[in-house]
């Protein structure tokens, strides 16, 4: 066979790469008419042509978004072309009923969308679930956990919240007190384990990984914890208590490097602390009194974390990460008093902090002085946490509407988009295209 036609061939079996195969046989062409290289074998030459599509279009690739608020764990995307305007009737490409009930936001690798949900079945059944992203088909169903109750503690929670991590060929999925569990991407269960506690209003906070580790923040009124459970077994490779006194929190652990040393900072109720993540050992705290029933995820960044203190006492405090004890009173650098979030995560955007509270009050800070460069209200009810994705900020509410705005120290309202139902999750962005979580469909948005 000639070496163009085994281009050829090879160039058949992907359409996605056609630019790419155009400039490679172009380049192929030119490489045979060089006297050093009339003598090169003809597979070597399809090894060349091979090894050349890592050169090819950038588009083609797209960015997973594999945990809860996406690759950084802090809400930011690195695609373009992720649409701006949307609606019922525009740039939805498809739109596919989720069964159950849940909000736990959607996950997004290797051409799956990954989402829990819980279905009343003689108490609850606590499900896997995934999507094709092409098509919005169901690729995966399987029951991991079987609740005795079905109906959630609270109203603005389920019993499939915390959101499931996929990397390589697992997935790692957290129900709270009711089990933690491993699986494969086929959907075959590896491993399960329970960590029991207390929590009032149920489950909320999803898990991190860090190296072979699964963390969890598991914060009851009866006990409260962080724990590392090993990824391949399921076994716990260690637990650290909390400080007393104890009560709920729903919170999502993050981890961070500070010079030397890596840190996973859990908000907890009353206090937050730095653990090393290789031993569990406490490496500093932050005390903020009557602070409970935290939510958001902490963010990273200018040296500082940025921590929301939760019900009770609605504070946002930056602190300084590079600490040791009790850092209340000589790490923290500022505190926001008013508008503080007590659901939606933070978002850090260069030198600008971005938050919305949970009455849809939008607020842009200065993120190493805690400064006000504006307020807006956005209008609406808000849980799901900020994005940052091709250079604009997407602000979700609970009742379907995202307003985007661009970032900068004024306020610039970009476009406003509806869509049916309730919406607690927070989006994904993966593959030019945002997934939005409602409380019956599951939507993939892109521009068509």
């Amino acid at each position: 066979m000639t070496w163009q036609l085994r281009l050829a061939a090879a160039r058949g079996c992907s359409l996605a790469f056609q630019h790419g195969w155009r400039h490679l046989e172009r380049s192929a062409r030119n490489v045979t008419r060089w006297p050093a290289f009339r003598s090169v074998r003809t597979s070597g030459l399809i090894v060349l042509v091979l090894l050349g599509l890592g050169a090819a279009p950038a588009a083609a690739r797209a960015e997973d978004w594999p945990e809860f608020r996406g690759p950084t764990g802090q809400g930011h995307s690195s695609e373009h072309g992720v649409p701006v305007d949307w609606s019922e009737t525009r740039n939805v490409v498809w739109k596919t009923r989720v069964p159950g009930s849940g909000w736990s936001s959607p996950v997004v690798v290797g051409g799956r969308i990954w989402l829990t949900a819980a279905l009343k079945e003689r108490g609850a059944s606590l499900r896997v679930l995934a999507f094709d992203v092409e098509t919005g088909r169901e690729l995966v169903n399987t029951e991991v956990f079987r609740a005795g109750h079905a109906d959630p503690l609270n109203a603005k929670n389920t019993l499939a919240s915390p959101t499931p991590i996929v990397e390589g060929n697992r997935v790692y999925v957290h129900f709270g007190a009711d089990g933690t569990a491993a699986l494969t991407t086929s959907g075959e269960i590896v491993w399960k384990v329970r960590l029991p506690y207390d929590s009032q209003h149920g489950n909320g906070g999803s898990p991190a990984l860090y190296k072979d580790l699964l963390i969890v923040s598991c914060d009851g009124s009866d006990n409260a914890f962080v724990a590392a459970i090993d990824k391949a077994t399921g076994k716990i490779r260690w637990k650290t208590s909390r400080r007393q006194p104890w009560d709920q929190a729903y919170t999502t652990p993050l981890v961070i490097r500070v010079g030397d040393r890596d840190e996973i900072v859990s908000p907890g109720a009353y206090r937050a602390a730095a653990y090393d993540p290789e031993s569990g050992r406490e490496i500093w705290r932050v005390s903020y009194a009557d602070g409970f029933s935290n939510v958001p995820r902490p963010v990273f960044g200018h040296g500082l974390v940025y921590i929301a203190t939760g019900f009770q006492q609605p504070l946002l405090l930056a602190v300084r990460a590079d600490g040791s004890g009790d850092v209340t009173k000589t790490h923290v650098a500022w505190t926001l008093r008013r508008s503080a979030p007590l659901t939606p995560s933070p978002l850090l955007v260069g030198d600008e902090l971005y938050i919305v509270n949970d009455g849809g009050i939008a607020s842009c800070l200065d993120a190493a002085t805690g400064a006000i460069h504006w307020q807006q209200r956005l209008g609406g009810n808000f849980s799901a946490s900020p994005v940052f994705a091709d250079g604009r900020i997407y602000f979700l509410s609970e009742e379907g509407v995202t307003t985007v705005i661009g970032p900068g120290k004024t306020f610039q309202k970009v476009a406003s988009n509806t869509l049916d139902g309730a919406a607690l999750a927070s989006m994904a962005v993966s593959g030019q295209s945002i997934f939005i979580r409602t409380h019956s469909h599951l939507y993939r948005i892109a521009n068509k």
